[in-house]
């Protein structure tokens, strides 16, 4: 049985374990909490207040999330006391001393963790849900006094869940943490008019997200979707290796369901079709009845191990924390074994309306009733137009509200009051990022636009909204000519003549040196005609090459 009790002022679950104590202090703060411009301040507070933990013989970490920031450990008693000491400690005092090499470190993590799937910003924008898509782009601003407020703001003992498995609560523990308020989940945005949406990825795996109300049968529609992609997917198609499916809730009484399948580039298509037609087949009541009862009965054999109490201490202090309901064993073991076919295909209606499919790079989804996500701006600025120095159908747009880069069939238009960050280089490189998501980059060589506008598009930014960015390397800035003098492609137009020219000539005398063979066929390949031939091959051959060499340096 988990107790609820206190811990100078913290709420704090019990629940007895055998073996090493374990323990974990959440805060309600997350990603979601940050803006664009102050992206990675919660990682970056979290690393600091580690800082001071340095080597031990006890397992802890720090963990940063879309909703909750978690520090945990697995020790003796003497070690959680000692641990948790040391995080309010470090959060009272953040060690600034090591604020430069922390923004190392997290940048370094940040390579080696790879990239990030967009689908949060496809469907909530460069806000809130979304920001994990995004590098953590605010470390390159993020000042002490920054991360002092978020701290006061967010990493108080009234914004926090203790939770201990082992003999009831340490003797000496203390969490002298600053008062503050509860803070409860952000509202999510959206950036999609219409749903089912998809858009096409950078790769060959298919990904599908939805978000649905939470509930016990949401987790079993989970685990049969899983069952059903790995079946189809990878034991009778042969299409992927990995596929899989995972139930995690908001915190605001929805869940997010994403399913992933990995394919061969050759099979993408397959992989796809085969994705679509599981997703469609349970949301048209296609239910396989064994593989809700399989999935009921995996769930419910788990809540038979004998600890599961202390087990369920982490998502149980999530949800007092984020105000959602919990269920005891029993209540949760009474749902699961409720949990019908009808309510998995009423879930997976609901999915299938929600939902945000990431398909295969140079494939989509409309064929299967999936509309667009949005990519292009519905409007472009009223303003000043400015040509592309090297491509004359591209324009510059800077008005007094807002700004476009308008190509044809598209625009990309970011207003200056729903402007998320705007990046900043030193060699005068902009990036404005709208709230949608939406993206448009400025290279001030790349415009034939006057300085000035320049400047006034900068000051209608609110300052808070800009973040600087690192010097770039000089060879790496655009510049009139510049790539096509890299890649030969439009340095010289007369290229484009000599091509044609060669090329016509190279045809003429390979058509030549046919009519020639045919004549020594019928002649019975007298001198004359044997020599004609051969020159008209050499000389066709002569003529191709320099053609052949021309068009792979373009290329």
């Amino acid at each position: 049985m988990i107790e609820l009790t206190e811990v100078d002022g913290v709420p704090t679950l019990v629940a007895p374990s055998s073996g090493q104590a374990a323990a974990g202090l959440l805060f309600r703060v997350g990603q979601a909490d940050e803006t664009l411009p102050m992206h990675g301040v919660t990682h970056l507070v979290e690393h600091l207040a580690l800082h001071d933990s340095g080597l031990s013989d006890y397992h802890y970490n720090g963990e940063t999330t879309s909703v909750y920031t978690h520090f945990h450990l697995r020790g003796s008693e003497s070690d959680v006391v000692g641990y948790l000491g040391k995080v309010c400690a470090g959060l009272a005092e953040l060690p600034m001393h090591r604020l430069e090499i922390e923004k190392e470190i997290l940048r370094t993590e940040s390579r080696s963790r790879g990239g990030t799937t967009a689908l949060p910003l496809r469907r909530y924008g460069a806000r809130g849900y979304g920001l994990p898509s995004y590098p953590e782009w605010g470390l390159a601003r993020l000042r002490p006094e920054d991360l002092r407020e978020w701290v006061e703001t967010y990493f108080t003992r009234d914004n926090a869940v203790l939770w201990i498995a082992g003999n009831g609560v340490p003797a000496g523990l203390r969490l002298p943490l600053r008062p503050g308020v509860r803070r409860p989940a952000p509202a999510p945005t959206s950036t999609l008019p219409a749903t089912p949406a998809w858009f096409t990825g950078d790769d060959t795996s298919v990904v599908f997200s939805a978000v649905v109300r939470r509930s016990t049968a949401a987790s079993v529609y989970s685990g049969v979707l899983e069952r059903e992609l790995f079946r189809d997917l990878r034991q009778e198609g042969g299409y992927s290796y990995t596929a899989t499916a995972t139930y995690e809730p908001r915190g605001d009484g929805f869940a997010t369901v994403t399913a992933y399948a990995d394919a061969l580039p050759e099979k993408q298509g397959a992989a796809l079709g085969g994705f679509v037609d599981v997703l469609a087949r349970l949301r048209h009541g296609a239910v396989d009845p064994s593989g809700v009862a399989a999935v009921r009965t995996k769930s419910l054999e788990k809540l038979n191990h004998p600890e599961i109490e202390a087990a369920r201490l982490p998502a149980h202090a999530l949800n007092l924390l984020t105000g959602q309901r919990n269920l005891t064993v029993d209540e949760l073991r009474a749902e699961l074994a409720a949990v019908t076919v009808e309510q998995v295909h009423a879930v997976a209606a609901e999915a299938a309306e929600s939902g945000l499919l990431q398909t295969p790079h140079r494939t989509t989804a409309d064929w299967a009733g999936f509309t667009a996500a949005p990519t292009s701006s519905a409007h472009e600025a009223d303003g000043n137009r400015h040509p592309h120095r090297e491509d004359g159908e591209v324009e510059l747009v800077i008005g007094p509200d807002a700004a476009s880069i308008v190509r044809p069939g598209s625009r990309a238009t970011v207003r200056y009051d729903a402007c998320a960050a705007m990046l900043t280089w030193p060699d005068g490189a902009r990036r404005l990022i709208g709230d949608d998501g939406i993206m448009l980059h400025l290279e001030p060589a790349m415009w034939a636009a006057p300085p000035a506008e320049l400047a006034a598009l900068d000051a209608a930014v609110e300052p808070s909204r800009q973040v600087p960015m690192p010097p770039r390397d000089p060879a790496a800035i655009p510049r009139p000519g510049a790539g096509r003098a890299d890649t030969g492609a439009g340095r010289h137009p007369g290229e484009i003549i000599a091509i044609v020219l060669l090329l016509l000539v190279a045809v003429a005398l390979g058509a030549f040196s046919v009519l020639q063979a045919v004549t020594a066929a019928t002649t019975g390949g007298k001198p004359h005609d044997l020599s004609l031939l051969g020159g008209a091959v050499v000389g066709a051959a002569l003529f191709a090459t320099p053609v052949v060499l021309l068009l792979r340096r373009r290329r």
